[in-house]
C-alpha cells in the first residue's frame, strides 16, 4: 500500500514559476542554496552517469554575461528588442544557477535521455527553490543556445551545452493568474 504525501502532491499541483523579472533581493546565501542544489541533483540519471553539472552565478558573473549578449545578438542578427530582453535576463538578476548538460559516453544510455536528465535538474532546482519559499524561474533563450556564448560565457567543453538558467530570489510582485493545464492535455487513454 502506498504511503501518500498530501503536502507534496498539493505543492506539485499548485506550484508556479515566478517571472524572473519579479525576482529581487534578498537571494539565498550559500548555506540556504546548498540544500536546494542537493535536492536538484536527485533526478533520474540513468546508470548513475550524472550527465550534468551546475555553475552558480552571483551578481558580478550575471552582469558579465549580460555584457556578452549584445555581441552575440549582433553576430546572429537579433533585433535590438531581442537583445535587450536577453540582456535583461542577466542584468536584472541577482542569483542564478546555470545547469550544464555534460553528456557521458555510454553504450546503454542514449544522448537524448541524458538531455532529459539535465532538464530534470533544472526542474528539480526550480521546484526545490519554490518549495523553500523563494521565487524561481527556469529560462534559456537564444543566447544560451549559441555555441559561442556558451563557450565564452561559461567556458563549456565542446560536448557540453546550457540546459537552462534557474533564477532564484525574493518575489517582488505577484504574477498575474493564468489558466492551468488540466487533464484535457491527456489525449488518449489506452483501452485495457
Amino acid at each position: 500500500m502506498p504511503t501518500p504525501n498530501p503536502a507534496a502532491l498539493d505543492f506539485l499541483q499548485t506550484r508556479r514559476s515566478r517571472p524572473a523579472k519579479t525576482l529581487g533581493l534578498p537571494v539565498p546565501d550559500r548555506a540556504a542554496l546548498r540544500p536546494l542544489l542537493q535536492a536538484a541533483l536527485r533526478v533520474p540519471d540513468h546508470g548513475k552517469l550524472e550527465p550534468w553539472r551546475m555553475i552558480v552565478l552571483e551578481r558580478a558573473a550575471l552582469l558579465r554575461l549580460a555584457g556578452l549578449v549584445p555581441e552575440v545578438g549582433a553576430r546572429i542578427g537579433k533585433s535590438s528588442e531581442d537583445i535587450a530582453k536577453a540582456q535583461a535576463q542577466f542584468s536584472d538578476a541577482h542569483l542564478a544557477a546555470a545547469v550544464i548538460e555534460s553528456p557521458k559516453a555510454s553504450e546503454k544510455i542514449p544522448p537524448l535521455e541524458q538531455t532529459y536528465s539535465a532538464g530534470c535538474v533544472c526542474l528539480g532546482l526550480l521546484n526545490a527553490a519554490l518549495a523553500a519559499g523563494w521565487g524561481a524561474n527556469w529560462l534559456s533563450g537564444w543566447a544560451s543556445h549559441d555555441r559561442g556564448f556558451a563557450t565564452t560565457a561559461l567556458g563549456l567543453a565542446p560536448h557540453e551545452r546550457i540546459a537552462g538558467f534557474v533564477h532564484i530570489g525574493t518575489e517582488t510582485s505577484a504574477p498575474p493568474e493564468r489558466p492551468r493545464p488540466d487533464l484535457d492535455a491527456v489525449t488518449q487513454w489506452m483501452p485495457e
